[in-house]
């Protein structure tokens, strides 16, 4: 049974930082897209982050919302079967509740396609 946990949200202050983790169990990351989507209360989902395996066995290969490029980074551990989530100058609009799910195969960024999802981790970004 797949599971993803998420933690690290919290409150900061705008341009702080905070390093979220998705702990995956239940399937090897090797072959897995792990995406990051978050939703503000009233708005949409919308999708923040991705990092999958390269077909060549090289470095994986990460995409990024237009949102959020040059502030976020997407990594892994597979020695922890974990994802993480490093976010760097943050700004009010990026409050909301993160979630990380997974589905086999290439990063997208369309939330239908996505199997397990975890139950989400709030960020609080203040002025």
């Amino acid at each position: 049974q797949v599971q993803l946990v998420e933690s690290g949200g919290g409150s900061v202050q705008a341009g702080g930082s905070l390093k979220l983790s998705c702990a995956a169990s239940g399937l090897t990351l090797d072959y897995y897209a792990i995406a990051w989507f978050r939703q503000a209360p009233g708005k949409e989902r919308e999708a923040v982050s991705c990092i999958t395996s390269s077909i060549s066995g090289g470095d994986p290969i990460t995409d990024y919302a237009k949102s959020v490029e040059g502030r976020f980074t997407v990594s892994r551990d597979l020695s922890k079967n974990t994802v993480y989530l490093q976010m760097n100058s943050l700004k009010l609009e990026d409050t909301g509740l993160y979630y990380c799910a997974e589905r086999g195969g290439y990063c997208t960024f369309d939330f239908g396609l996505y199997g397990s999802w975890g139950q989400g981790t709030q960020v609080t970004v203040s002025s």
